[in-house]
């Protein structure tokens, strides 16, 4: 069985493992690795660093604010999708070659980092992370994109196998290695700054998934040039421009309104501002618990060791395993039915967190918490990225994804800046405060069933495109026989 070639689900455990086995698959995991590991370095670590060093909960909180990147990732990404990196590109390929750019930015701007003093250059300190951030939420860009061009328009129930093993990657990175940091902090002879030049330097070793990497072959520049002199004829007709500016013209607009104007044309205005709405608010409530966790365990009493241990390593591991499950369910009953299930679940999932801060430090609360949130986060996540990789145009693959990811990224990162803000408000009652990070899921989930009929039909769409597909490969593995 040609797994590279499927896009059935398959049947039986020997089956199962190698089709996530599988080269593409693989390669879309180290990637994934890569794009989660920065969030370790203006993430839990920047929390926990700055937590040690007196800084107040709501300024930990609005550090925060550097994760903006990530939502409005979406402005440049048509440069990414049309612009080459000198040398990089044409060695590497397009996509790989912005994705290696990206991974060197991220490490010189880690170990400048760590040569900062907080106490007296905070400012500073917040633009050395918002850079990284930058040459991160670029990184994640160029890795979805490479991720959506390797899987064909007739495999399109690969796209939740690789929303799976991007997601086990990125958990990889960001809860795997992001342990390590917190066990190293806790040894004698480590101090944070330290710990962040050896967090620069393993940001070169993952580079290794660009090597691994194919650059997939598609044919976007095709399409992009028909866009292109589409626009030049318009433009033709409405002046007597040289035809040098009608060029230029036509490539700045193919370049940063073509993409956009392309998804509101062919979702349609309505169901276009729907999906974004919904993708705005799906992940609200788990970014304001992700945002603040860090700080949660250290103030209920647990040491960094045992948060590194339960928060990070634990947490990495069910997310792998609930992932590739996830995935492998969703291929089975369709994306609609895993958002509802997944993001039911993950809403439910915090009240855990509730009890946890009305019992305290209890290590086997602790444990069932993660674990139930880890497999509630990777089953609707996978689904969720499933759902917008489906809905990219693979003319502009990296501007049409960014700009949906970017959307939710916007309620995962912005307004969770504002959660410790909240926690302060409530006088550091953290029962209540995850009690809401619950509520802030629902509202996403009720739009979710008023736009279930669009995206239903999209699923079916591609449902056919998959067997159409495959009757042509049917038919010609009996014409060679």
């Amino acid at each position: 069985m040609k797994y590279a070639q499927t896009n059935h689900a398959p049947v039986g455990f020997g089956n199962i493992v190698r089709f996530y086995l599988q080269r593409r698959l693989i390669t879309i995991f180290l990637l994934g690795m890569a794009s989660g590991y920065p969030w370790v370095m203006i993430g839990s670590s920047m929390s926990a660093w700055l937590n040690e060093m007196g800084f107040t909960r709501a300024t930990i909180g609005f550090f925060g604010a550097v994760f903006a990147a990530y939502s409005i990732n979406f402005l440049w990404s048509p440069l990414v999708d049309r612009v080459k990196i000198p040398f990089l590109s044409t060695w590497l390929g397009h996509r790989r070659g912005w994705i290696l750019f990206c991974q060197l930015g991220i490490a010189c701007s880690c170990f400048y980092l760590a040569q900062i003093d907080f106490a007296t250059n905070l400012y500073w300190a917040g633009v050395v992370a918002l850079t990284l951030a930058v040459f991160s939420a670029t990184q994640d860009i160029s890795i979805d994109a490479y991720r959506i061009d390797s899987i064909g328009e007739h495999e399109a129930r690969l796209q939740s196998a690789g929303a799976a093993m991007t997601t086990a990657g990125w958990w990889t990175g960001f809860a795997g290695l992001g342990a390590i940091p917190f066990f190293l902090s806790d040894m004698p002879g480590w101090d944070w700054p330290r710990v962040y030049q050896y967090l620069a330097l393993f940001m070169v070793v993952l580079s290794a998934g660009v090597w691994l990497a194919r650059e997939p072959v598609t044919t976007r520049r095709a399409l992009q040039r028909e866009a292109e002199l589409r626009y030049q004829q318009v433009l033709a007709g409405v002046g007597n421009s040289i035809a040098f500016r009608h060029k230029i013209t036509a490539w700045l607009g193919v370049t940063l309104v073509e993409p956009m104007a392309e998804f509101f044309r062919r979702s349609g205005v309505k169901f276009a501002l729907s999906i974004l709405l919904f993708v705005l608010l799906f992940k609200v409530g788990e970014a304001f618990l992700g945002r603040m966790s860090i700080v949660f365990y250290q103030e209920v009493g647990f040491t960094n060791s045992e948060i590194g241990l339960y928060s990070k390593l634990v947490n990495w591991w069910v997310t792998i395993i609930f992932a590739l499950i996830g995935s492998y369910v969703t291929m089975r009953i369709g994306i609609l039915k895993g958002l509802f299930i997944g993001g039911s679940a993950m809403a439910a999932s915090n009240l855990l967190f509730s009890a946890l801060a009305l019992v305290g430090p209890n290590k086997a609360l602790l444990l069932a918490a993660v674990i139930t949130d880890g497999f509630t986060s990777a089953w609707s996540t996978v689904a969720f990225v499933a759902l917008i990789s489906l809905l990219a145009n693979r003319a502009f693959t990296a501007t049409q994804y960014a700009l949906m990811a970017s959307v939710g990224t916007l309620g995962r990162t912005v307004l969770a800046t504002y959660s410790g803000a909240v926690v302060d408000w409530l006088d550091g009652n953290w029962a209540l405060f995850f009690l809401l990070t619950t509520l802030m899921v629902i509202p996403s989930l009720l739009f979710l069933w008023t736009i279930r009929k669009p995206i239903q039909k999209l699923e079916d769409d591609s449902r056919e495109k998959q067997n159409k597909w495959d009757s042509e490969q049917a038919a010609l593995n009996s014409e060679k026989e």
